[in-house]
């Protein structure tokens, strides 16, 4: 893609340490493009940056980040968009504090449609994995980018589910665009890249560190028309997520659990103090105002798998449950019951969970 004429001058003031990107904004409201910012004595700009930040604006080591940053976005398939370009996300310029610019890499054109942020825990249990790229993929089907942070867990699931679609994914980074980050999803990272889109607002380089990823997390909300939040304890950076997207204006969407699972514990937090309860894609759907699915069946068909649960199966529930309590509901021996969960365990219908509890897994075709 084309690139600003001026993004030379964009990247040396948002690289300059000292320099934040409410500061920046100011310069730019003050003074007009970056261009004509830096071509204010020094003395006129002293009023809005602080000293160690003046004396960096035209140091070596800017100067360096600089020419490294303008090499990467020269690079196929790389782009930094401005505030100024046609190309950066409209929703975005409606948070509280949009990034000057943003780093991207892949399907650039991404940025220009209706999306959705589906979020969750990192140590998702495999139902919640799987209900989220069910998800995931029914609503990218549908047209909508699915949004999501590239954390393990539900993100990776939800990244999974939107690259199967139409729809794509767009993952948002919480180090520099460089930084693979966890190494557990680089082979996602790159799929993305290809089919999708990796996007940061941190500068090349900056590595894993956790006071920037509650910070990301107000892009993933921003960037999408919803947050839908599938399993998350109470304290988590998804609620932060979720919080963020409310503040914005967005929908905010969960899913419920058993009320024994502490990853349920968030959503219906979230519930009770007013997200939408979603049990299927069609949920989420019948709330985006604006939005026009394409190519879309309900989603309330008939599941795939919805014969009558049999054997060991059918005294599970839907809740965890330990061995000595499935021992007295089904009348079976500790040896028999043992044996019978392995065999469903091995064909995908059964997880064990920890402290020794079982619990029954839903095929996916139920999203």
């Amino acid at each position: 893609m084309s690139q600003d004429p001026g993004l030379a001058s964009w990247l040396q003031l948002s690289l300059t340490p000292g320099l934040t990107s409410a500061t920046l904004r100011k310069l730019l409201q003050q003074f007009g493009l970056p261009q004509a910012v830096l071509a204010r004595k020094r003395a006129e700009l002293a009023a809005f940056v602080p000293a160690a930040g003046l004396a960096a604006l035209d140091s070596e080591p800017v100067a360096s980040a600089v020419t490294r940053a303008l090499e990467w976005s020269a690079q196929v398939g790389h782009a930094v968009i401005t505030l100024a370009d046609d190309t950066y996300p409209r929703l975005l310029l409606e948070i509280a504090d949009p990034p000057p610019l943003l780093y991207a890499r892949g399907r650039v054109e991404l940025l220009a449609r209706s999306a959705l942020a589906i979020v969750g825990s990192r140590n998702a249990t495999q139902q919640g994995s799987a209900n989220a790229e069910a998800f995931a993929r029914t609503l990218s089907a549908t047209g909508l980018t699915i949004v999501s942070g590239l954390a393990l867990g539900i993100d990776a699931a939800a990244h999974r589910g939107g690259l199967d679609g139409p729809g794509s994914t767009i993952a948002v980074l919480g180090t520099g665009i460089d930084i693979l980050y966890p190494q557990r999803n680089a082979g996602l990272a790159g799929e993305i890249a290809q089919r999708g889109l990796l996007v940061s607002e941190f500068p090349l380089g900056t590595a894993p560190a956790a006071h920037n990823f509650p910070r990301r997390n107000r892009l993933i909300s921003g960037l999408a028309r919803g947050c839908l939040v599938v399993e998350a304890a109470v304290a988590s950076g998804s609620l932060i997520t979720a919080r963020a997207a409310a503040e914005q204006g967005r929908e905010v969407f969960a899913v419920p659990g058993s009320i024994h699972s502490p990853l349920a514990k968030g959503c219906h937090a979230l519930i009770k103090s007013g997200a939408k309860l979603v049990e299927s894609a069609e949920d989420v759907l019948t709330e985006l105002s604006g939005f026009r699915p394409s190519g879309y069946a309900s989603t309330r068909e008939p599941a795939r798998d919805a014969a009558p649960a049999e054997g060991l199966l059918a005294h599970m529930g839907h809740d965890p449950v330990d061995v000595d309590s499935l021992c007295s509901r089904a009348g079976l021996s500790a040896e028999q019951v043992s044996s019978e969960l392995l065999r469903l365990e091995l064909d995908g219908r059964v997880t064990a969970l920890p402290g020794g509890l079982y619990q029954r897994l839903e095929k996916e075709g139920r999203r």
